[in-house]
Parts: structure tokens; sequence; C-alpha cells
């Protein structure tokens, strides 16, 4: 097992990472999946607990997180706002020193960034940001994963992001320039990623690699190795779905669009999918489709992390 160590305490953010730490994550993550893969134990947490809140429903990040601590051999309790004080106004603060005296570690998926940051200030364990409206590390460690294990290296490639400038798009501004990956992003004028976070990406990638970000899906994808989108409404933003819908005309990944790409690209989408919006069918259930490992890498980054963390 690689022995590196995160000189932080926590996963808030990618920018926080040296390039070196999210290799080595990257680099246990491949350990551990081959290890589960042999079914070698790997019990490293044995006794450790990790503490789950969701103000935000979860397939994915529930589960992989749950998996995860159980074949560390540690225990995952699922923690609902409503069944916390903190649904009757009980301040982060607090809950973050009383969770401090019971648990190993907190992961959270909520809303707000400033939330997960005022928890990680006053709790004396590591928290670790399983998304909010602003990040999403974790998924796009395992995206970094995928995209190694398909073409065997990062740093070079090319990465077309196109749909709205989400958490998603921050997370990945940040995870390829820390890992030397150019980045095209095309999103509408309206949904561009904030420029506070392009400029930080741009910080990281110290001219290693490249990062545009532009309104044409085409010229975002010319020559791409991989192709990433997302939808185009998040959650909690189901009120302006139709308004969204109307901005993002032009900006499927389809049939049409990936015959800019590279001939052996591949296709990558966080999940879930609404197959005939922001992707056609074909292009997710084809053959330049990896989602499925995508969606399994999450396990295998999501135990590196906690190995390293906890």
């Amino acid at each position: 097992m690689t022995t590196f160590k995160i000189q932080g305490s926590d996963l808030l953010c990618l920018h926080d990472f040296a390039p070196e730490e999210i290799a080595a994550i990257l680099q246990l993550s491949a350990e551990l999946k081959s290890w589960q893969k042999r079914g070698e134990p790997h019990s490293y947490l044995h006794g450790k607990t990790l503490g789950m809140i969701f103000q935000k429903p979860s397939t994915r990040t529930r589960v992989s997180f749950e998996v995860a601590m159980y074949q560390l051999g540690g225990y995952a309790l699922h923690l609902n706002p409503g069944d916390l004080q903190l649904g009757r106004g009980e301040t982060i603060a607090d809950t973050a020193r009383v969770l401090s005296r019971y648990l190993d570690g907190i992961m959270i998926r909520t809303f707000a960034q400033e939330d997960v940051e005022e928890l990680a200030a006053y709790a004396d364990i590591p928290v670790i940001n399983g998304l909010t409206d602003l990040l999403h590390p974790c998924q796009i460690l395992a995206d970094l994963l995928t995209i190694q294990e398909k073409k065997g290296f990062l740093e070079g490639l090319k990465l077309a992001y196109v749909g709205d400038g989400n958490n998603i798009c921050h997370s990945l501004l940040f995870g390829c320039a820390k890992t030397g990956v150019n980045i095209s992003v095309a999103s509408p004028e309206n949904f561009r990623p904030k420029p506070e976070i392009v400029e930080l990406a741009r910080q990281d990638a110290q001219n290693k690699s490249r990062i545009d970000i532009l309104t044409d899906p085409a010229e975002a994808v010319k020559d791409a190795d991989v192709i990433v989108t997302d939808v185009w409404a998040s959650m909690g933003q189901e009120s302006v779905a139709a308004q969204k819908s109307g901005a993002f005309a032009g900006y499927q990944v389809n049939d049409a669009l990936v015959k800019h790409a590279k001939e052996d690209f591949i296709f990558l989408h966080c999940l879930p999918a609404h197959r005939g919006e922001e992707v056609a069918a074909d292009i997710i259930d084809g053959p330049h489709s990896v989602v499925w490992d995508e969606a399994e890498n999450r396990l295998h980054t999501q135990k590196a992390v906690l190995a390293m963390l906890l």
C-alpha cells in the first residue's frame, strides 16, 4: 500500500491539493481496486466510523461511501438532517464539535460550500465534501482514475466539457489543472463556470495544461480524447429546468458533435443522466461510453481518500 500522506486533514476542494497528492490518491485507488477484485483483505479502517450527512438525495455517493467503509473494515452512519438537531436550529459549529467526539470522519452532501467549510473549521476530525452546489471533488477523482485507466496517462490529454458551468465543471477545472489535462469548456454565455474558479484553475495549471472557456461545443470537442457532460438543471434547479433547456439547445452530446473528437474518445457522465437532453442515448449507451466504470470508480477513489484521511 502506498504510504503517501495527505498534508491537509479534509477534502473540501481539489484546489487545496498538490498534484503529487492527487497522483497518490489515484495510485492508492488503483491498488485498492485491484485488491478488492482479487479478494484480498484491506481492513485499514477497522473500528473507524464515518458519519454521512445528506441534505440532497444520493445514489452513488451514499452507496459508494457506505460500501467503502465496510470494505475497509469500518462503519458508516447515515445522518438525516431531519433527525439531527441541525433541523431544529443547532448551529453547524456546535454540530461539528459534538460529532467530533463520536466519529472519526464526516462526509457531507449539501447545498452551500460555506456550510462544508464551516463544518470543517469547527470539527476536530476530517471532513469530506460529498457534493455542494459549487464543487464535487469526489466525482472528479473517480473521473480522473477512469481516464487514467482507459488512456494509460493523464498529462497532455484533451478533455472537453459541454454543458452547464456547474459543480462538476468547477471541480473538473481544478482536477485537470492539477494533473496536466488540457480542458475546453463549452457553455452558453450566461451559464459559464464562475470566473474566480477559472482563474484559480489557471493558477493551478502553472502552464502545464491549457484551459479554454468557449461557447461553441464543436470547437471545444475538436480533437478531444475525453468528452464529459452533466445534466443541464442540477438538484434544486428544477424550477428553471425549462428555461435552461432552451438556453442549452445545441449543447447536446450526440453523434454529430462527437465526430469532431478523436476516433478513440471516451465519454463520461457523473449520472444520473437525462437521455435525449444533455446526451443522446446512442452515445451514453454506445461503445465510447465508460460511465459504468466511472460510477464504479467512485467506490475505489473514496476508499483511497478515506484510508488516507482517517
